[in-house]
């Protein structure tokens, strides 16, 4: 049967199929008509008028068939190259044989823009998926469009390709020149090209996108204490690519926005498809990955995608049947109404469109395998091993995943599979500061609460971390009733929060302490229910555990735990009564508290706090089947509870310890013992147990090797350890810590030091006898953690700051008591954020200290001005002996100020310029510097723009010199003439070394 024949003979049917489907089904196939110009214009526009899709079809059937046989056959094949239906495919198959040529397009050399839009109309409509607002803003601003007619355009009741054809229909309508406009835009923004969503798939991806909208609306963390709008609250955290990565890849480690997390920069491996997001417990990382979700369920960002998942590892150790990757797809995140295996084969077909968030990696049971291979799509297995092969790219290679998870969890072996490796380093300054504003809308109101947060200097490190910040903000009125004083640890401002959801319910005035104590009862049940839940690394608690725990309905009005949407569907209804705490960090709180306050745990648990181990492999290793039972004690005898107290916390995992080992040490301090009821024995124990934790791990430092300083690469329990001092808030405790410390090198370098961690270092530090270099090379110091490093800088020789995202207002502070400090001689701030406005500062250090020996500051953004500045400094110093300037753009000019202040300069040995465009005018300045200076040793030059006429002028520099020894000029634009140069120079000097 011919085309023409079978439209007539099925013209019925075919009007069903597309009268039932949808518009952008039917829409597409005019899209194929128009660009293989079977339609004009005129019958376009006469097709796609009648709001009814059947009267549509009926005058497009009309219109095809009147164009005859070819028309007819051409019409098939946009059929079936848009409806992918069994209906369709036997009504066409069982009798009529299509065409086996695609038509081509009209050749582009003799084309009007406008019909090269309508030749070219299937991919444009592509390519303008999540391109629409940017190109209504460039046709707006050139005059195309009007400011109705792009609102018109992007009217939410359209889909992206919809919105796309309105653009490209009201374009034609303006002319040539807005049709030239549109194509440039397209030729230098290629976008995705995407297929066609058939109907199922878009309802799909408008009930997904529904769903995550609605899930992503409220902040999840809060949600027990008060609604707190998302897209109202949020503000963007400090994005670092990983600075090893960026080490490896030869540059510097940078700063992103969320919306660039799959974009070029730090790919360690670019065969993996797995983007890592690590930061420590509160620094916004569920956050983080909520916002990816609404941004995309909002159409605002990551268009790229059709389809977004996104899970909680926490809730997968609720999963106890084995699940295929359907079924995880499905019924554990959203569920297609019909048509479920074309959505799933879709999937399949274009894993590059899918993207899966996957939130508290660290929160599995188990550690990360890649023993058991899962390349099965439909087969099932255990939840554990279908993200693991969906990780290593065994299943559906290709997707994005985002993941999330606290640094501890990372091996090795999971290294292996990261594409990317990005750290979370909480507020900024400006974050805290718009944070707070956000909270409250009375601005009067949060100004007042940043002068108090500011003004308190370990308050405001505190802040940098998203939680605390959020405490801070919500306990303000009784941050400020207690004084700046009150405030400095974090244990305090836990307590904080304590009392106030506690006076919320009480509705009362009462002493802190006397709050505590008519609430004990309400504490002890949660603290118990942290702690076996910590032991046993269960974080989701069923009815049946809240029971056995003692949790009663007024406990849980409290606002401490939240209700959890487990999505185990093996579970019964009372699955809909499971909780959670608020935070992890606010379950190790209460674990903390019961700890602290009940005296029948054993003392044995204070030791597993404390003590030196490495995580247990064993322990996450096991095998699936293991877990099934876990993860609660059932009810116990009091005599079995007491001996499994002896054995609390073997099993649990190192972060949450350390985390509540912080709170137990804060909780025993002398400022909250009355609080706690005067538990002397186990403050005592807990003091002991730290000093002798820290001192046993200084007696492991080998002995310096002959002519060597002694150094220390501390452990990353030495800064846990110390943390728990500070939160001890015990001068005399921190003086035994460091007593014996007895080291001139202290090295913390990738420890994820951030101002919390600056704050507690400095607490014990300052008490050090001796004065040491301390070295914080690529942490998360920042400038708030040059706040917190004060006070310890009079026990500092030298301090190293390299990739710290330290800015001028850092080295500010810095500076101003480095004039004071008296034993620091040495600072090292490679890979930061300084530009010329540090110059000053440094330049008065230079004038005013008399014993500074070195400065560095490579690879900033100082250019001739900042040269200049510091130039004024060096005039006036003579102690100065290292200066490091390389990867900088001082330029010529910035090199002949430097070269004149160091003229007559007796002291410096080691000179840097490394990489800072140094033209010939700066050769000139420096090779008269090197006939005048009688001490510069070393001249570093490489990686600049010097020529062999520059080399002659270095080269008579050096006739005159007695001094330099080592000169490097590699990667310039030297030839064997400037090399000659050097040869006749050498008759002369007798004291180069090295060239």
């Amino acid at each position: 049967m011919k085309a023409d024949q079978l439209i007539k003979v099925q013209r019925h049917k075919l009007i069903t199929i597309l009268g039932r489907g949808s518009v952008e089904v039917f829409e597409s196939i005019l899209d194929h008509l128009l660009a293989w110009d079977l339609l004009s214009w005129e019958e376009y526009e006469h097709v796609k008028s009648p709001a009814v899709l059947s009267c549509s079809s009926r005058n497009l059937l009309d219109i095809i068939t009147f164009k005859g046989s070819r028309a007819c056959e051409l019409f098939i094949l946009a059929l079936q190259n848009v409806i992918h239906s069994l209906q369709l495919t036997d009504l066409i198959l069982g009798s009529y044989k299509p065409p086996e040529k695609t038509p081509e397009s009209s050749a582009s050399l003799s084309l009007l823009p406008s019909q090269t839009l309508q030749n070219h109309r299937l991919n444009i409509v592509r390519k303008l998926h999540g391109h629409i607002a940017a190109v209504l803003d460039i046709l707006h601003r050139y005059g195309h469009f009007s400011k109705y007619e792009c609102d018109e355009v992007q009217l939410p009741i359209y889909t992206p390709s919809q919105q796309a054809r309105k653009l490209l229909d009201l374009a034609k309508a303006k002319g040539e020149d807005t049709a030239q406009v549109l194509l440039d835009y397209i030729a230098s923004e290629p976008g995705p090209i995407k297929p066609i969503l058939d109907n199922a798939c878009l309802k799909y991806q408008e009930k997904l996108s529904s769903t995550l909208a609605a899930q992503s609306r409220i902040l999840t963390n809060y949600a027990g204490t008060e609604n707190m709008c998302l897209e109202d609250i949020y503000v963007d955290c400090i994005l670092e690519v990983s600075s090893i990565a960026a080490a490896e890849n030869g540059c510097l480690s940078f700063l992103i926005g969320l919306e660039d997390i799959f974009g070029p920069d730090g790919i360690l491996n670019k065969d993996a498809d797995t983007v890592l997001i690590t930061g420590e417990a509160g620094s916004g990382k569920s956050t983080s990955l909520q916002r990816i979700q609404q941004l995309w369920a909002t159409k605002q960002v990551f268009q790229d995608f059709t389809f977004v998942f996104a899970f909680s590892c926490r809730r997968f150790n609720f999963i106890d049947k084995p699940i295929s990757l359907q079924m995880l797809l499905f019924e554990h995140c959203c569920w297609p109404d019909d048509h479920q295996d074309e959505v799933f084969q879709y999937i399949l077909d274009h894993p590059e469109e899918i993207m899966f968030l996957i939130d508290g990696f660290d929160e599995f049971k188990f550690q990360f395998t890649d023993e058991e291979r899962h390349c099965s799509p439909s087969k099932p297995t255990t939840a554990l091993n279908l993200i693991f092969n969906l990780l290593q790219g065994n299943l559906m290679k290709n997707t994005k995943k985002v993941m999330t998870s606290r640094p501890n969890a990372v091996t090795a072996k999971l290294r292996k599979y990261l594409q990317k490796e990005i750290t979370l380093k909480g507020f900024s300054p400006e974050g805290i500061e718009k944070f707070i504003k956000k909270c409250h809308s009375d601005s009067l109101s949060a100004e007042h609460i940043l002068c108090f947060v500011e003004a308190n200097s370990a308050l405001h490190g505190l802040c940098h971390v998203p939680f605390f910040c959020w405490i801070v903000s919500k306990c303000h009125e009784q941050l400020m009733q207690n004084g700046s004083d009150f405030t400095h640890t974090m244990t305090d401002v836990y307590l904080l929060i304590l009392e106030h959801f506690l006076l919320h319910l009480t509705h009362n005035c009462q002493r802190t302490n006397e709050i505590l104590l008519s609430h004990i009862a309400t504490i002890l049940h949660l603290g118990k229910l942290a702690l076996d839940g910590l032991d046993s690394c269960c974080y989701i608690f069923s009815a049946v555990q809240l029971q056995e725990a003692g949790v009663s309905e007024e406990d849980i009005s409290l606002g401490f735990l939240v209700r959890s949407h487990s999505f185990s569907h093996a579970r019964n209804a009372v699955s809909n009564r499971n909780y959670e705490f608020l935070h992890i960090s606010v379950q190790c709180f209460f674990a903390a508290l019961y700890i602290t306050l009940n005296d029948d745990v054993a003392q044995s648990t204070l030791h597993s706090l404390f003590r030196h181990r490495q995580e247990n492999p064993s322990v996450r290793m096991m095998p699936a089947a293991c877990c099934k039972g876990w993860p609660f004690y059932c009810h116990q005898s009091h005599e079995e509870d007491k001996r499994r107290s002896e054995t609390l916390l073997q099993e649990a995992e190192m972060s949450n310890i350390q985390i509540t080992a912080s709170f137990v040490s804060g909780l025993l301090s002398g400022r909250h013992r009355d609080q706690m009821g005067k538990r002397f024995k186990k403050y005592r124990l807990v003091k002991k147990y730290l000093a002798k934790c820290i001192q046993k791990h200084f007696l492991s430092i080998s002995p310096a090797v002959g002519g060597e300083k002694k150094s220390l690469h501390a452990l990353p329990e030495f800064v846990w350890w110390i943390k728990c001092i500070y939160e001890m808030q015990d001068n005399d405790l921190a003086k035994e810590a460091v007593s014996k410390l007895e080291v001139d090198h202290l090295k913390l370098t990738y420890c994820g030091i951030g101002p919390l961690e600056c704050t507690a270092l400095a607490y014990a530090l300052k008490h050090l006898k001796s004065p040491v270099g301390l070295q914080l090379d690529y942490n998360s110091v920042g400038d708030l953690g040059i706040e917190q490093l004060l006070p310890c800088l009079d026990v500092c020789h030298s301090i190293y700051l390299r990739g710290n995202d330290i800015s001028d207002q850092g080295v500010a502070k810095l500076v101003d008591r480095a004039l004071d400090s008296c034993n620091l001689q040495k600072i090292a701030l490679f890979h930061n954020n300084l530009t010329d406005a540090c110059a000053q500062n440094f330049a008065n250090l230079l004038k005013h200290r008399d014993n500074f020996l070195a400065l560095r500051l490579g690879n900033n953004h100082l250019t001739a001005v900042g040269a200049e500045v510091l130039a004024e400094g060096l005039k006036q110093n003579n102690s100065i002996q290292y200066l490091g300037f390389w990867g900088n753009k001082i330029g010529g000019a910035g090199a002949c100020a430097l070269a004149v202040a160091l003229e007559n300069n007796t002291s410096l040995l080691w000179l840097s310029l490394v990489g800072n465009n140094i033209d010939g005018h700066g050769a000139k300045a420096l090779a008269l510097m090197l006939k005048k200076n009688t001490v510069l040793e070393e001249l570093c030059l490489q990686e600049n723009c010097l020529v062999d006429e520059d080399i002659l002028h270095l080269a008579e520099g050096l006739q005159n010199n007695s001094s330099l020894k080592v000169l490097k000029l590699s990667n310039n634009r030297i030839s064997r003439r400037g090399m000659e140069f050097f040869v006749n120079a050498l008759k002369y000097n007798i004291t180069i070394m090295s060239i």
